[in-house]
């Protein structure tokens, strides 16, 4: 009987230690990630590492609290042998953390109880909590819900606000047509889809009193000569001009008549 008792105690024992190692490689990797990678560090990893975490803490808790698991705070550390000298297995299995096991050391590393000054907290904890009645307690609890509400609120509403702004991002707007820009370019390289406009008079734009300069003319007058309006002219985007100019023949001005 009581060597099954050491073999369960064993076999117990190894399990928690493999437990604590994880454990405690997942805690140096999050301080390591907090103290040297804070610049890069986001918040989705620090909450992946502190599920972790927790999940390791839940495993922990599963195998202190199973059937095979002997009560552990039932039994009794005792020292075997005290000595101030450097014990290097010692170091060795506590990863250079205790290297000697001295009498200051033993009460701190054995102890059973909490410490003095923890244990006072505790127990103003416990009576505080014992002496309050159910209405402030109800009263409390009512109130925390409500905070929790509020900030479960502010989140929610963040959350929606971040969704649909990464949604407008993915979808972004169509701010141009491509075959906009193709009528465009066949209008103003070849002319095509362009309407002929009125003319301010009414008439043609292509006909009408177009103007053209002075001419020298036998005789030595000149000036300006009106198109008729049933000659053709290049279309301008100018008004014509509404101004005519009276010619008399060079022979009726004339000093020296024949």
């Amino acid at each position: 009987m009581q060597q099954r008792e050491e073999k369960q105690l064993e076999f117990a024992l190894e399990n928690i230690i493999q437990r604590v190692n994880d454990l405690k490689s997942s805690i140096a990797s999050m301080i390591m990630k907090v103290e040297n990678e804070y610049e890069t560090l986001n918040w989705p990893n620090f909450l992946d590492n502190y599920a972790l975490i927790s999940g390791q803490l839940t495993a922990l808790s599963k195998v202190l609290s199973h059937d095979k698991c002997p009560v552990l705070r039932n039994l009794t550390v005792l020292p075997l042998m005290l000595s101030p000298e450097r014990d290097e297995q010692l170091a060795q299995i506590t990863e250079g953390r205790v290297t000697t096991f001295a009498h200051d050391l033993v009460p701190d590393y054995l102890r059973t109880k909490l410490e003095p000054m923890a244990e006072s907290k505790m127990l103003q904890v416990e009576n505080k909590a014992a002496n309050l009645t159910y209405e402030n307690a109800q009263k409390q609890v009512a109130a925390y819900q409500k905070v929790v509400l509020h900030v479960w609120d502010i989140v929610s509403k963040a959350r929606e606000e971040w969704e649909v702004e990464s949604s407008s991002r993915g979808n972004t707007q169509q701010n141009s047509s491509v075959a906009d820009t193709h009528l465009l370019v066949a209008a103003v390289g070849m002319g095509k889809g362009l309407k002929m406009g009125a003319s301010p008079n009414g008439g043609n734009p292509t006909s009408g009193g177009m103007m053209v300069a002075p001419q020298n003319r036998p005789g030595g007058a000149g000036g300006s000569v009106p198109i008729p309006s049933n000659t053709q002219s290049v279309p301008m985007n100018k008004a014509p001009s509404t101004i005519k100019t009276n010619i008399k023949s060079a022979a009726q001005i004339h000093p020296y008549g024949r």
